[in-house]
């Protein structure tokens, strides 16, 4: 993932014209606190917590926790933060944590004393005003309200701002679950709309969260879209026209879609190959690659995930016809409704369902219209357009008029 990351900002410093100062400072985060745990038992994990860029505002990003995190995702994830919270306009910086744990193979009471201990060393560096975590890989509400608790003991703050993605109970905002989902179909359906299409299938690629919420919130808000094939971690299945809403409650129950009714079952790289208007990617990083981006027949590639196509399948795709629009844009939804929470707190209010949903769709709207017009002014890919506008917010640079 650093090496995809470090790779759009390079083409896009040259693009832009920047110094050898101004690209270092994109690719350096300003502070990488690097720290063990140790948990009463003796267990011991590595955990992170990168601080990139706050220029703009509080440093702002997730905290994951899974055995394959590392220091190098970590700062490159961060960079990411930065590039989407200048990107969608939000007064904050960019930032990443996480632990290298498989939560798994915790019991409740390790969980709960990992979340806290990680809280306990980082209180110095983070808060409402400084750092503010929030929920990624493998994390959830009920960790972050025992971090945002453990926060509180240390420091005494009372505003509960120190951390977003908490339970409705613990001061967290509605509409955050379904944000990233919801924020990458407004995305989407605004891009459609830029060309002038209204018969649109897709195929979506992970059924987690984030796909889930999309396919609901497009099969609500655009009952024409065809869902023509869907996958977990496990299966992949296919249909002409599945029924999003049942496809997520069948997951739910089931906790799989083998056997959802009406499908036949597919290979993931069947899924790739499919013959769609989107591929949507919502599950992990590195999944389209210079091996398998040919195969590709999709008009378009929804980046739910972070990093799901690599630097030089872009380019490959881009040449085959089919336009990648890029995870800073499409997955931001989560971190603008994490600023409407951080906002919320700090203000003692709480917004409506409704509140929160028209705010998110006019600032994924309005950014997505920023990007297509810059892309159509500058004739690059909505990739390129996507790394420019923001590395231009961020550095606080003047957009080629």
């Amino acid at each position: 993932m650093h090496t995809t990351v470090t790779y759009f900002l390079q083409e896009s410093a040259k693009r832009l014209g920047l110094s050898d100062q101004q690209l270092n400072k994109l690719l350096t985060p300003n502070k990488v606190h690097e720290f063990t745990i140790t948990l009463n038992n003796g267990k011991c994990f590595q955990a992170y917590r990168s601080q990139h860029n706050n220029d703009r505002g509080p440093y702002k990003g997730g905290i994951r926790f899974h055995p394959d995190v590392t220091r190098s995702e970590v700062v490159a994830l961060s960079i990411l933060m930065s590039l989407k919270t200048a990107l969608l306009d939000l007064p904050l910086g960019g930032g990443k944590g996480g632990i290298a744990v498989d939560p798994k193979q915790l019991t409740a009471h390790e969980l709960e004393e990992l979340s806290r201990k990680y809280v306990a060393y980082l209180s110095p560096y983070i808060g409402p005003q400084q750092d503010i975590p929030a929920p990624d890989v493998q994390t959830n509400s009920q960790i972050i309200d025992w971090m945002t608790d453990e926060y509180h003991k240390i420091t005494g703050d009372t505003s509960g701002a120190s951390f977003t993605g908490k339970s409705l109970k613990k001061g967290g905002s509605n509409g955050r679950e379904a944000a990233t989902g919801r924020g990458g179909f407004i995305v989407a359906q605004t891009i459609m709309q830029s060309n002038n299409i209204t018969d649109v299938s897709y195929g979506l690629q992970g059924l987690g969260n984030v796909g889930s919420f999309f396919a609901t919130e497009a099969s609500t808000l655009q009952p024409r879209w065809q869902l023509q094939a869907a996958s977990d971690s496990k299966t992949a299945i296919s249909s002409k026209d599945i029924d999003a809403q049942s496809l997520v409650a069948y997951k739910k129950h089931n906790q799989k879609i083998a056997g959802f009714p009406n499908t036949v079952e597919l290979s993931s790289n069947q899924l790739i190959r499919g013959e769609y208007t989107m591929l949507v990617l919502a599950a992990l990083g590195n999944v389209i690659t210079p091996a398998n981006a040919s195969v590709v027949r999709a008009r378009f590639i929804i980046e739910l995930a972070n990093g799901p196509v690599t630097d030089k399948a872009t380019d490959i795709l881009f040449h085959q016809g089919t336009e990648v629009v890029p995870d800073i844009l499409a997955n931001a939804g989560g971190v603008v409704v994490s600023y409407y929470e951080w906002l919320q707190n700090m203000q003692k209010k709480r917004w409506t369902h409704e509140d929160v949903n028209t705010k998110l769709d006019a600032t994924m709207t309005q950014a997505t219209v920023d990007v297509l017009d810059y892309a159509k002014l500058t004739n690059t890919t909505l990739k390129q357009a996507a790394f420019d506008v923001a590395v231009c917010k961020l550095l606080d640079l003047p957009l080629r008029k």
